[in-house]
C-alpha cells in the first residue's frame, strides 16, 4: 500500500514546476515574494512544495519551514501562530545571541501585542456596548494585557483598567509603531543570524475556515518587506477567493471580482498544477506499482526512467521490453503484470478522475487491501480482474450492482456479460440500458475478458460497496464539487442554475458521487420534494455518463413516490436523450399501478 500524503519524490513530472519555484525564490531581484501553488484537492500541491523545500534547504544560508494553519485552528490566532512558528524556527536553527537574541525577544513581545489586537477586533462590539467584561476578563486575556503593557496581573481587573489598557493599545500611532518596530527587528534578526533566504510553505490553507485563511494572508503581509523572504502558498485558489468574498461582499453595481483582485494582489507569482494526461497517469501508476513490487530496485528504476524521459518527454511511455532489458534480474512475470495493469487503469483514471493523483492512489490502495483480505482467507484473486471490477464499482455503481445480482443468480458467470463482451445486444435485457454508454463500451474492451471468470469471489471481496450507505463524504469531494452538491440540495432555483453551470468543472467520479447522493436522498424519502427531484433530473442530464443511473433509478422508483409534477421533467429528460420507447414502457407501467397519473402522462407524450 501507499501512504496517502505528500512526498518529496517526484512521480508526477513536476520537475519543471519545482525549478520555476526555485528560480523565483533564488532570484534576489524578485524577493520578498509570494508564490501561489494552485491546484485541486489531491493534485500534488503539497508534494510540489515539499520537493522544492527539500532542494532549497541544502543551499547555504537558506532556512525553510512548513506551516500548517489547519493544525492550529481553534487553538491559536492564525496571525500569531504563523509569526510564532517562524520565530521558533529561527531560534531553533540559528540559536541567536547578543543583539540577535534581543531582537528575537522584542519580536516575541510583539506577538503579545498582535494577540491583544486580534482580541480587540474580535470583541470590538462587546467593548462598545458593555465595556468588554464578559469577554476579556478571563485569565488568559488578563495575562496577555498585563504582559503587553509591562504590568503584573492581579486577581481581578476592573472594567476601567481594561478600557484604559485597550484604549492605549489601539491608538493608531501605537499600532504603526509596533508594526514598524516589528519590521525593523525582523530585518535585524535575519541579518544577524545570517539567513540569506527565508522560505515559508503555507500548507492546507484551503482546509481552514474563512477567517483563518484571511488572517494567514494578512500575517504574510507583515513579512513581505524583508529581502530574501519568500512564501509558498499551496491552496485551491477558488476556496481562497471564496473566503475573501465572504469577508468583503461585493458592492451592488461594482463588477470587480473582489476575491480574484485580492488574491492577485497578495500572490505575485501563481504556479498552476496542470491536470495529468493519460501517459502521465500511466507513468505515475507504474512508478507506484513498481515501488510496491520491487522496493530494492525502485531508486535505480526512477533514475533510469527519468533519464529516458528526457530524450522525448512528450511521447515517453514505460514499455515492458525496455525495462526488462535494463533490469533482467527482476521477476519478469511480475514486471509484465505491473506494466500491463498500469496501462489497463491509466486511460480510465485519467479521464474519470481528471488525473487526480490522490484519487489514483486511493484506488490502488483499495485494490491492494482487497487482494490482501482475499489472501488472508486463502483465496488468490487475479489483480487485473479485480481492478476491472473495481472500475465499475467506482464509476458505474448501478452497473456494478446489476452485475452483482446477475452473477449471484448464475454462479458467478452472468450470461448477459458474455453477450456484451461479444457485442451481441439483441438478447440483453437488464443491462440494455448501457448500450449507448461510451464509458461502458470501452470498459468491456479492457483486458481481461470476464465472461469465463468465476466472479463470485471478486464480488465477495468488494461487497461492502453494496452494504455501504451512499452518503457522500465531503472529504472525498473537492471544494468545487461540495459547493455544487450544496447548491443542488438548497431547494433554490438560482442555486440549481449555478450548480448546472459548474457541472463540467469537476471529474466524472465527482459527478457520479453527487448523483449518488441525490439518488440516496430520493430513495430514503417517504415523500420526494419537488426541488430535490428537479435537482436529480437536471443534474442527471448534465452528461451522458449519468443517463443510465437516472433511468435505472426511475425504473426502480416505487410509483407511490411519483408525483404528477415530476412527469413533465421525466418526459423531457427521456426526449432529450432520445429514449422515447423507454419512457413509454416506464409510464405505461406507472399508469397501470397509479391511474391518477394517466392524464398528465398522456398529455406530455403527445
Amino acid at each position: 500500500m501507499w501512504k496517502d500524503s505528500e512526498t518529496n519524490i517526484d512521480l508526477l513530472d513536476f520537475e519543471y514546476l519545482i525549478s520555476m519555484t526555485k528560480d523565483i525564490i533564488e532570484n534576489d531581484e524578485l524577493t520578498p515574494c509570494s508564490i501561489g501553488v494552485y491546484g485541486d484537492w489531491g493534485s500534488g500541491k503539497s508534494s510540489l512544495a515539499e520537493m522544492a523545500l527539500k532542494e532549497l534547504s541544502t543551499e547555504e544560508g537558506f532556512l525553510c519551514l512548513k506551516f500548517n494553519g489547519w493544525l492550529f485552528e481553534g487553538y491559536e490566532d492564525a496571525k500569531t501562530a504563523l509569526i510564532g512558528s517562524i520565530l521558533d524556527k529561527i531560534k531553533e536553527n540559528r540559536t541567536p545571541k547578543g543583539e540577535a537574541l534581543e531582537a528575537l525577544n522584542r519580536l516575541y513581545k510583539s506577538i503579545d501585542f498582535f494577540k491583544v489586537a486580534s482580541k480587540g477586533v474580535k470583541y470590538g462590539a462587546d467593548f462598545m456596548l458593555t465595556g468588554g467584561i464578559g469577554t476579556i476578563a478571563d485569565l488568559t486575556m488578563q495575562s496577555v494585557l498585563a504582559k503587553a503593557k509591562g504590568t503584573t496581573i492581579k486577581d481581578s481587573i476592573s472594567e476601567e483598567q481594561i478600557n484604559k489598557s485597550m484604549e492605549a493599545l489601539f491608538k493608531n500611532s501605537e499600532i504603526r509603531d509596533n508594526l514598524k518596530s516589528f519590521q525593523d527587528d525582523f530585518k535585524d534578526l535575519l541579518k544577524k543570524t545570517k539567513i540569506k533566504k527565508l522560505v515559508v510553505f503555507i500548507d492546507e490553507l484551503d482546509r481552514c475556515n474563512h477567517d483563518t485563511i484571511l488572517e494567514t494572508l494578512e500575517a504574510i503581509r507583515l513579512f513581505l518587506f524583508a529581502p530574501g523572504t519568500s512564501f509558498i502558498l499551496g491552496a485551491d485558489e477558488r476556496q481562497v477567493m471564496y473566503a475573501v468574498r465572504k469577508r468583503f461582499p461585493e458592492i451592488e453595481g461594482n463588477h470587480i471580482d473582489i476575491g480574484k483582485e485580492y488574491l492577485e494582489k497578495m500572490i505575485q507569482y501563481p504556479i498552476k498544477i496542470p491536470q495529468l494526461g493519460i501517459k502521465e497517469v500511466e507513468y505515475y501508476i507504474t512508478c507506484l506499482l513498481f515501488k510496491n513490487a520491487f522496493k530494492l530496485k525502485f531508486e535505480k528504476f526512477i533514475e533510469f526512467v527519468r533519464n529516458e524521459k528526457t530524450k522525448d518527454f512528450i511521447n515517453f511511455e514505460i514499455k515492458y521490453e525496455v525495462i526488462a532489458e535494463k533490469f533482467p534480474d527482476l521477476d519478469q512475470e511480475v514486471l509484465r503484470e505491473t506494466i500491463s495493469l498500469s496501462k489497463q487503469l491509466s486511460s480510465v483514471l485519467a479521464t474519470s478522475l481528471k488525473g487526480n493523483p490522490r484519487h489514483c492512489k486511493r484506488f490502488l490502495n483499495s485494490l491492494s487491501m482487497r487482494l490482501k483480505m482475499a489472501s488472508f482467507k486463502g483465496v488468490s484473486l487475479d489483480k487485473k480482474v479485480l481492478a476491472k471490477i473495481m472500475l465499475i464499482e467506482y464509476f458505474k455503481d448501478s452497473l456494478y450492482k446489476q452485475l452483482s445480482n446477475l452473477q449471484s443468480d448464475e454462479n458467478g458467470k452472468p450470461t448477459e456479460l458474455a453477450l456484451l463482451e461479444k457485442g451481441d445486444w439483441d438478447d440483453v435485457k437488464s443491462l440494455k440500458v448501457w448500450k449507448d454508454d461510451t464509458w461502458v463500451l470501452n470498459w468491456l474492451k479492457l483486458e481481461p475478458a470476464l465472461s469465463e471468470v468465476d466472479l463470485q469471489p471478486y464480488f465477495y471481496f468488494t461487497r461492502e460497496s453494496l452494504q455501504r450507505t451512499q452518503n457522500t463524504s465531503s472529504a472525498s469531494l473537492s471544494h468545487e464539487a461540495n459547493s455544487i452538491l450544496k447548491s443542488l440540495q438548497s431547494k433554490s432555483d438560482i442555486e440549481l442554475t449555478t450548480a448546472i453551470k459548474k457541472s463540467q468543472n469537476i471529474s466524472e467520479f465527482e459527478a457520479q458521487e453527487i448523483l449518488k447522493e441525490l439518488i440516496n436522498q430520493i430513495q430514503i424519502s417517504t415523500k420526494i420534494e419537488n426541488p430535490l427531484f428537479k435537482s436529480f433530473i437536471e443534474w442527471g442530464a448534465t452528461r451522458a455518463s449519468l443517463y443510465p443511473d437516472v433511468i435505472i433509478t426511475l425504473n426502480s422508483l416505487p410509483v407511490s413516490k411519483v408525483e404528477k409534477a415530476f412527469i413533465p421533467r421525466i418526459v423531457d429528460f427521456f426526449k432529450k436523450i432520445d429514449k422515447i420507447i423507454e419512457v413509454k414502457e416506464l409510464t405505461d407501467r406507472w399508469i397501470k399501478e397509479k391511474s391518477s397519473l394517466e392524464k398528465v402522462i398522456k398529455a406530455e407524450l403527445k
